[in-house]
């Protein structure tokens, strides 16, 4: 792969990246209830999602879904609901953390490493649950692979690529939600929380809908 192939690469990830997107919206949502620190953790699953996405297009899943409708519909309708769910819990909060750990007397800090494994595995699962990207990264990636080159090392490449700039926005997207906590009232906050899960939600709506290409 050469530089100027991973440059053009990366611009149109970028711009894929930016668009919100569910996990985005959770970086977001994490950011505001538990700053950029606490939000971490579900950019750290983000990350992973993406190792994982990139790998199954190597591997060539994002082929079998797109040829088979049956392992697409499982994979939509799970990613459809565990979406909605989210977007349901996100709605009804009352500010602060839906799943704040109820720390033990002798411990307050004892739920602390069982929260941030939630919050790790929501943003994970809601990307690994999404059959779109699978699809898209199969439509978008292969264009950038010399065929003439060895593979593996050009999938490696876009996978640090791809995840970095996904780590880098999300970032952001946390900072701002921290940001946003700090200088709206509670009643304001709350309200990053429920558009978020209204927009999550949507997604799901969309996802539930969708269709591949050519059904």
């Amino acid at each position: 792969m050469t530089l100027a192939t991973a440059l053009l690469f990366s611009i149109v990830a970028l711009a894929a990246i930016a668009t919100p997107g569910p996990t985005v919206l959770l970086a977001l949502s994490n950011g505001s209830r538990r700053g950029v620190r606490g939000a971490l953790p579900g950019i750290l699953g983000a990350v992973l999602s993406d190792f994982v996405l990139v790998g199954a297009v190597a591997l060539g899943l994002g082929a079998l879904l797109a040829a088979s409708e049956f392992w697409f519909s499982m994979l939509k309708w799970v990613g459809a609901v565990y979406l909605a769910w989210l977007g349901i819990r996100m709605l009804r909060s009352k500010g602060g953390s839906f799943d704040a750990p109820r720390a033990s007397a002798g411990d307050p800090s004892s739920g602390a490493p069982k929260e941030g494994r939630k919050v790790f595995l929501k943003s994970f699962l809601v990307a690994v649950t999404n059959p779109k990207g699978y699809l898209f990264c199969s439509a978008l990636m292969p264009q950038f692979i010399d065929p003439s080159a060895a593979q593996g090392m050009q999938y490696a490449i876009i996978s640090v690529l791809f995840a970095s700039l996904d780590a880098a926005v999300m970032l952001v997207y946390a900072f701002v939600g921290a940001r946003a906590m700090r200088l709206l009232t509670a009643a304001a906050a709350r309200w990053i929380d429920r558009t978020c899960g209204a927009m999550l939600l949507a997604l799901a709506g969309s996802l539930a809908f969708y269709r591949r290409s050519g059904t």
